[in-house]
């Protein structure tokens, strides 16, 4: 019983991913929003399927908090500062 569990969460998880990059495709092709709009859509959407990625398919969803919290401590100042050189390089090149 608990292997069809999973097999059916693995299942929700891959529409949830395969959804939001529908909509990260279609975004990146219609463009309907302004460029701003659209660039912080893009990193919404993106930390939305890491997080189901690790969640997931790397199983830290059920881990111990403390496993958990010294997975994501290195991520929470890593990403801001990753996002802070991403954000003002690609203002340069405009």
């Amino acid at each position: 019983m608990e292997n069809n569990h999973s097999t059916k969460q693995i299942w929700i998880v891959f529409l949830i991913l395969l959804i939001l990059t529908g909509i990260e495709v279609g975004l990146g092709i219609f463009k309907p929003v302004s460029y701003q709009v659209l660039k912080w859509t893009f990193i919404i959407l993106t930390l939305v399927k890491a997080y189901y990625i690790i969640a997931y398919f790397m199983h830290v969803k059920h881990e111990r908090r403390n496993f958990i919290f010294t997975l994501a401590f290195p991520a929470f100042i890593l990403i801001p500062y990753l996002l802070f050189i991403l954000l003002t390089e690609a203002g340069e090149l405009i």
